[in-house]
């Protein structure tokens, strides 16, 4: 195995992230592009699109494929609020074993719920 370059924190990811079977290294991975989105919130709003863009369900979806999709259709969502409900799910997934169908049902009553709140806080804007 080659020796892994950067900080102590990358190297420590790295070594975490080879010790993971193929589907928790796409949940890590999920996770991180959800954690970059949500940074990207602390920059100036960039309101896009009001309305979602519905994307249908595949019948056979992961919950990171779910993820993905609902921050597609969602675009507009500050993605930081969200995090605890998401990580919380993804959890229960992973770690405790919740069917994913159910696990993405929820995910998508957080999106909606969370679009709903933000349209009742900016009425003007869709």
């Amino acid at each position: 195995m080659s020796r892994i370059q950067g900080s102590e924190s990358e190297r420590r990811l790295v070594r975490s992230f080879r010790a993971l079977a193929a589907e928790e290294r796409e949940t890590l991975l999920a996770f991180a592009e959800f954690l970059v989105q949500r940074g990207a919130a602390t920059q100036p709003p960039h309101r896009g699109p009001r309305e979602p863009i519905p994307m249908p369900r595949p019948a056979t979806e992961s919950v990171v494929g779910a993820i993905k999709r609902l921050s597609k259709t969602y675009e507009m969502l500050d993605r930081g609020p969200m995090l605890n409900e998401t990580s919380a799910l993804m959890s229960a997934h992973v770690l405790q074993g919740r069917p994913a169908n159910e696990v993405i049902d929820d995910l998508e009553a957080l999106f909606a719920r969370h679009y709903r709140d933000d349209r009742a806080k900016h009425p003007s804007e869709g």
